[in-house]
């Protein structure tokens, strides 16, 4: 099978239905994956990476296995590595798609996003990416016609998962699914919530939820592989009741921090706030030590904690 990138590229084949190509961003990206569906003549994009020169590097390693047009680039959620690299697919000639509810989550998002990595010295205010634009919005559902008479159907899910919004997409062809950041298969999960009004919103409730309307519409036999925006692919049922088990264990397990914290709560929002991060990361890594990027839960655990204080 052929390999777009060096780290965790999984490709997976189709003898009538295309290839399905993994670039996969490594660090320097957060380990964000962006898929490609190659029909044989098209290819559609998945989610654009936290960058331009990302996505490029993405459609450079595409490039090495084909030539087929990029003709849309579909974004899952509207967190910042799903479509700061949007720019570089519609140099390609892509038409970027997205749910109505994300497009409108896009200008929010990426504002309080720029603050926080500008101030963070990251980046300058000239150096971040610009605002990401959507081409086309759908609202429920969209089936995307393809060469060949190959589809693309995309849906919107219920309750706001990881992100304040989400979009899936089914490849029928391959028995596909790609979730964005739903799925985080064998690595931690980003925890900050969606950004709503400003503020980190996460819901937990929401995101279980989701998982298990995803399992509802999409069982069957045989069960479709899930391609999450981080992590490993695995089947339906292994991919959902992994990641409910993950966000359970991680939602008691800050609870119960904040709650032992007692008088010293407002430590959370303070100068001392790394070093509980830090604690509540160490408890979700012994908790799933065989899980990748532990990094992710200091990156993110604000979101939750703040929550739940």
């Amino acid at each position: 099978r052929p390999v777009l990138a060096t780290q965790d590229a999984s490709p997976v084949a189709g003898a009538e239905g295309g290839m399905l190509y993994t670039f996969d961003s490594g660090e320097a990206g957060f380990f964000t994956k962006t898929y490609f569906y190659d029909t044989g003549s098209e290819v559609v994009a998945f989610d654009a990476q936290f960058t331009p020169e990302l996505a490029e590097a993405a459609i450079a390693s595409l490039r090495e296995q084909t030539d087929n047009p990029i003709t849309y680039l579909v974004i899952t959620h509207p967190n910042p590595d799903k479509f700061n690299g949007a720019p570089a697919f519609q140099a390609e000639g892509a038409e970027v798609i997205a749910s109505e509810a994300t497009a409108a989550a896009i200008p929010g998002v990426h504002a309080y996003k720029k603050a926080g990595f500008v101030g963070m010295g990251m980046f300058t205010e000239e150096t971040y990416p610009q605002q990401a634009t959507v081409d086309e919005t759908f609202s429920d559902t969209m089936t995307l016609e393809l060469s060949d008479g190959k589809t693309v159907e995309l849906s919107e899910l219920s309750a706001p998962g990881v992100s304040s919004t989400q979009a899936v997409a089914l490849i029928p062809e391959l028995n596909a699914l790609i979730v964005g950041d739903l799925v985080h298969h064998q690595l931690h999960a980003w925890l900050e919530g969606g950004i709503v009004e400003g503020q980190a919103t996460p819901t937990i409730e929401g995101w279980i939820a989701d998982l298990q309307e995803l399992e509802e519409r999409f069982a069957g036999e045989p069960e479709p592989t899930v391609y999450g925006g981080r992590g490993e692919a695995a089947v339906l049922s292994e991919a959902v009741a992994d990641q409910i088990a993950y966000l359970e264990q991680a939602e008691q397990i800050v609870d119960d921090y904040v709650a032992g914290l007692g008088d010293d709560v407002d430590e959370l929002s303070g100068p001392e706030a790394g070093k509980h991060y830090a604690a509540i990361q160490a408890e979700l890594e012994q908790a799933f030590p065989d899980y990748a990027f532990p990094d992710m839960i200091s990156f993110s655990v604000y979101g939750l904690v703040n929550a739940k204080r």
